[in-house]
């Protein structure tokens, strides 16, 4: 009785240890087949984005309305991720160098036009609590943030907007806010970040 019972408990034990085995071998084949696949799709992704964006680029994207939400992530590490700011001074760095080279007559008559939201001021806090995009618009929502007054600067823009009026050249401002209920609050915002020396800013 005794040499049976510890035939069970080696039996029992050889049991368990070839389930605990074969869990193991399953469980490295579920992992070997799942990661590459994790890895394949996230590149898809990023491919799938960077098309996408091109096509936005080279305006042969009709009617779009939001960003793809498969996108959210790749736009969020383009715009915070220090690639946005580096492509804009790089433009800006162009633009000041064209500037140097233009000679501003005495007649008033050399002017400059800049956009506000998102030239002047960023919306990027904003535009993150909509997924930068992957939201529709909120027209709403938009001027509820635009009251506050609170948008900060585009650094390299305000440097160039800093060097257009210092060499002489008329700049005027546009935006697409409603002059009624958003100049006040805009115009406050832009003289705090040191938007001065301006000709005029045009709202809608």
């Amino acid at each position: 009785m005794e040499l049976q019972d510890m035939i069970s408990a080696m039996v029992k034990r050889v049991r368990e240890i070839f389930t605990f085995f074969m869990l193991a071998i399953i469980s490295k084949a579920i992992g070997s087949d799942t990661k590459p696949y994790s890895r394949r799709s996230e590149a898809a992704d990023q491919n799938e984005c960077l098309s996408w964006r091109l096509a936005v680029e080279a305006n042969n994207l009709g009617g779009w309305r939001t960003v793809p939400l498969p996108c959210h992530r790749y736009i969020e590490t383009y715009m915070i991720g220090g690639q946005y700011e580096q492509d804009v001074k790089y433009v800006v760095e162009q633009i000041k160098s064209y500037v140097a080279g233009v000679v501003v007559g005495g007649d008033g008559m050399d002017a400059w036009i800049l956009d506000v939201d998102d030239t002047c001021l960023s919306n990027i806090v904003y535009y993150k609590e909509k997924k930068y995009g992957c939201e529709p618009f909120d027209p709403w929502g938009f001027k509820a943030w635009a009251k506050k007054g609170v948008c900060q600067a585009v650094p390299a823009v305000l440097g160039l907007f800093t060097k257009l009026v210092d060499s002489g050249f008329k700049v005027f401002l546009i935006t697409g806010r409603d002059q009624e209920t958003l100049a006040p609050p805009t115009i406050a915002n832009l003289h705090n970040l040191g938007f001065i020396g301006y000709e005029k800013v045009i709202f809608r």
